[in-house]
């Protein structure tokens, strides 16, 4: 029998080895602009053509490579920070491995330009598949300009299961995101179909956050500073008002690299105990600063997870520097003194002449005398004569008075009406939160609030399908602002939200003005609305496009949905009855909860046994 065992061609190898580091067109992103800012480059441009799928460009103006180099720098395991095993625990710089361009060029159609200063001439080198097509001198500026073709053009069943364009191109913006915040001092420019979406200029870290994610985030900074011998930690925490429901602008960074943690996460939640709902995340902007020996980056392909020797107590650090950044600067919970908690002090003016209360007293009171007792058949029948006011406030008008029994109507025979009453059913709202109504087989009750979502979720999705409605044109029009990756999922939704009634324009940069809302209906806060959208859209839980009209249609009946506590007019609940069953699922709302429910004659009857 033969031999079995070889070795895998390198492109075969490369291809494996891409398949751990080179995962997306953002994976491409990131190990080259990372690339750039280990040359030393003060200025990046990246260019974009459909979300990285046909091109990812990355310019710098860093200190470029030799010749020799720049044929180097595409085999695998060749790099220029590692000499020995010592340094892998001594690393500062972003790439290290010299995997990277190895794994690019083994999925993709790659040409890059580079030259150094000293350099009369710089060189071009071009790769696809591994395969070095073309090398040659060629004159050109000082750093290097890579050009990235075609991402998995050679693997198909890897680029068949890329994502959408808008999901692609927001991975590559978390990427960016990462190195720009870390490297505040370096300008970096991105552009993407021809449009530039960012233009950062180099600043501090404060003013990087607030290029990257708007002027309204700066007032709801809290700036942070603690430095132990262990760690030192610096950066900024949002206060509350800022705080997302799924994860919003969240970041860890360990000597300027990013970093995913799970365990110092909890770390910096648990401080916001008391001040935020569960549900809530807050917003962070945390710099660490270590002794490389003490921390491991080299764990995983991407070098995200980082471990720490001494985790336990540096959560104990964070924790307490983010509990003393909230209190510092007053972000906590605070009582209310302008709540009106009904005690008041008499005011008194200075001349006012002060009497001393007087004291009443019965001289001829007996507690012993039947009448005064407080178990006397007079006092009880008292109290008794007037049961009436305990039902005060209950009853409006065209709600019919249950203590009157001739008021209530029999039970239809109809077999195919199901409500009691010959003409109409009745309804009763109970703690302003279920309508009642009695049926054939016992008490309906109906959760209002998730009836109308029920009933406004169909309603949407109808518009949707059909031509655009009324709007209401507004008197002081609206501009929201959303950061760039959120703006290209917000683009997409403009054609729906003008079916359904919002009068939609965008007004230039990742901005749009709202002129008008759906008329004949109290429409919620648009900002809110697309924030709670933007939240869901994070967790991918829908892809195509009917997902997201799906999704768009909760979002807005969940906020346009009448709250629990609103008292409702005999009216209303009538159309509210008759919208939820005009419906082909009055059961249940879009997310799966329970709207009606019927207690049986026989339990009713069971309760007086």
């Amino acid at each position: 029998m033969s031999d079995i065992i070889r070795l895998l061609p390198d492109s075969v190898a490369n291809q494996i080895a891409a398949g751990e580091v080179i995962q997306r067109p953002a994976s491409v992103v990131k190990e080259l602009i990372e690339n750039s800012v280990d040359a030393g480059a003060s200025s990046i441009k990246i260019i974009i053509k459909d979300a990285g799928k046909t091109l990812v460009q990355v310019i710098d103006n860093g200190c470029g490579m030799s010749e020799k180099d720049c044929r180097m720098s595409f085999e695998r395991h060749a790099t220029s920070k590692i000499k020995t095993a010592d340094d892998l625990f001594a690393i500062r710089t972003m790439g290290f491995r010299g995997e990277a361009l190895a794994s690019i060029a083994a999925i993709a159609q790659v040409e890059m330009r580079t030259k150094r200063f000293e350099d009369e001439l710089g060189s071009r080198i071009v790769v696809e598949g591994s395969e070095v097509i073309l090398q040659e001198p060629i004159s050109c500026p000082q750093g290097t300009n890579f050009m990235v073709k075609n991402i998995f053009y050679n693997v198909p069943a890897r680029r068949k299961f890329l994502k959408a364009d808008t999901t692609e191109f927001k991975n590559i913006i978390n990427e960016i995101q990462r190195v720009a915040l870390a490297n505040p001092d370096i300008a970096m420019i991105l552009n993407h179909n021809n449009e530039d979406v960012y233009n950062l200029s180099s600043g501090n870290h404060r003013q990087r956050i607030v290029q990257l994610f708007g002027k309204n985030i700066n007032q709801h900074l809290v700036s942070v500073n603690t430095d132990t011998s262990m760690l030192k930690i610096s950066g900024f925490i949002g206060k509350p008002e800022i705080a997302r429901k799924k994860g919003g602008e969240q970041f860890f960074f360990i000597n300027n690299r990013y970093m995913r943690h799970p365990y110092f996460y909890n770390a910096v939640v648990k401080a916001y105990e008391n001040i935020l709902p569960p549900d809530m995340s807050p917003s962070f902007f945390l710099f660490f600063e270590a002794d490389t020996s003490t921390i491991d980056i080299n764990i995983h392909p991407t070098k995200t997870e980082i471990k720490f020797e001494e985790e336990q107590a540096i959560y104990q650090i964070i924790h307490v520097t983010i509990k003393e950044g909230l209190g510092k600067f007053n972000v906590m919970a605070s009582i209310d003194f302008n709540q009106n908690t009904g005690f008041a002090v008499p005011y008194v003016k200075k001349d006012t002449e002060i009497r001393p209360p007087e004291i009443r007293v019965n001289p001829d009171f007996n507690p012993f005398l039947k009448e005064n007792s407080p178990y006397s058949t007079k006092t009880h029948h008292t109290a008794v004569k007037h049961w009436e006011k305990l039902y005060e406030g209950l009853k409006n008008e065209n709600t019919p008075d249950i203590r009157n029994e001739s008021d209530i109507e029999p039970f239809s025979e109809n077999e195919n009406y199901i409500f009691s009453g010959v003409e109409q059913p009745q309804f009763l709202q109970l703690k302003g939160k279920y309508i009642l109504t009695p049926v054939k087989s016992g008490l309906m009750i109906i959760d209002q609030r998730r009836a109308h979502e029920r009933i406004l979720y169909d309603n949407y999705l109808s518009l949707m399908q059909e031509e655009k409605v009324h709007s209401q044109k507004s008197l002081f029009p609206e501009s929201i602002n959303f950061n760039p990756d959120d703006f290209e999922i917000i683009k997409e939704l403009i054609p729906d939200l003008k079916k359904i009634g919002y009068d939609i324009e965008i007004i230039g940069k990742n901005s749009i003005m709202v002129n008008g809302v759906p008329a004949n209906e109290i429409s919620g806060d648009l900002k809110t609305i697309l924030d709670s959208f933007l939240e869901t859209s994070q967790s991918g839980a829908f892809s195509t496009s009917e997902n997201k009209k799906e999704q768009l249609a909760l979002v807005l009946a969940k906020s346009n949905a009448i709250n629990y506590g609103k008292m409702l007019e005999y009216e209303e609940m009538t159309n509210i009855f008759n919208g939820l069953f005009a419906g082909l699922n009055p059961n249940f709302t879009p997310s799966g909860k329970l709207i009606v429910t019927i207690v049986s004659i026989n339990d009713v009857e069971t309760l007086f046994k």
